[in-house]
């Protein structure tokens, strides 16, 4: 499951291909564009059977927190230079790189699906769902990230991975409030977090 968290490399299932219209990649682009901070509880599924939960914030640009609590209390916290993965329970630290992580792509100021940095491979839009596959053609050797958003109202809840050892990991999203005031502490690496794991559990 750590080697699962530590790497946010993706793909998504099998799904029917549908041609994305512009609209529908406008709109995409204009709702994660639009969104400054976000803050929300996570539950992390992985095809292996592994799971976990905690809290996720992101301030934009480039700044992200993941808490994850017991059994697996793990840290992710990225300022913006690089982000530092903490196993707590191990104690041990190990820094990733963002072009390492698609995941990251969420946290850019300006998103565009153009082709050129972002390219969409897949598209699937029914009446309750809509979601998006991207590849970032100019890192090859990074798989790509599938984006998961509720049609009514139009809202982020999941994005789908797979990591190094070829295990899918899906982080849902809930309880998200965006655009909230967050302090430079969360996004600060420290061993004993300023801000502590998230305990609650999915209602």
């Amino acid at each position: 499951m750590k080697n699962s968290i530590l790497s946010f490399v993706a793909a998504f299932l099998f799904v029917s291909a549908a041609k994305a219209d512009r609209t529908d990649l406008t709109n995409i682009e204009n709702y994660l564009n639009n969104i400054k901070s976000l803050q929300a509880g996570f539950v992390q599924m992985s095809s292996n059977g592994g799971t976990a939960e905690g809290k996720i914030y992101i301030s934009k640009p480039s700044k992200i927190r993941m808490e994850y609590v017991s059994p697996d209390p793990m840290l992710i916290v990225g300022n913006g230079d690089y982000i530092v993965y903490n196993d707590q329970e191990l104690d041990q630290i190990t820094n990733i790189d963002y072009k390492d992580i698609p995941a990251t792509m969420i946290l850019t100021q300006k998103i565009k699906f153009d082709g050129s940095n972002l390219k969409v491979t897949d598209f699937y839009k029914d009446s309750g769902q809509t979601s998006v596959t991207v590849e970032m053609p100019k890192t090859p050797n990074t798989k790509p990230i599938t984006l998961i958003f509720d049609n009514h109202p139009f809202q982020l809840k999941q994005w789908k991975v797979v990591d190094q050892q070829n295990v899918e990991i899906t982080i849902s999203l809930f309880d998200m409030q965006s655009d909230v005031n967050l302090g430079d502490h969360l996004f600060k690496f420290d061993k004993k977090p300023a801000h502590s794991a998230a305990k609650s559990k999915r209602k």
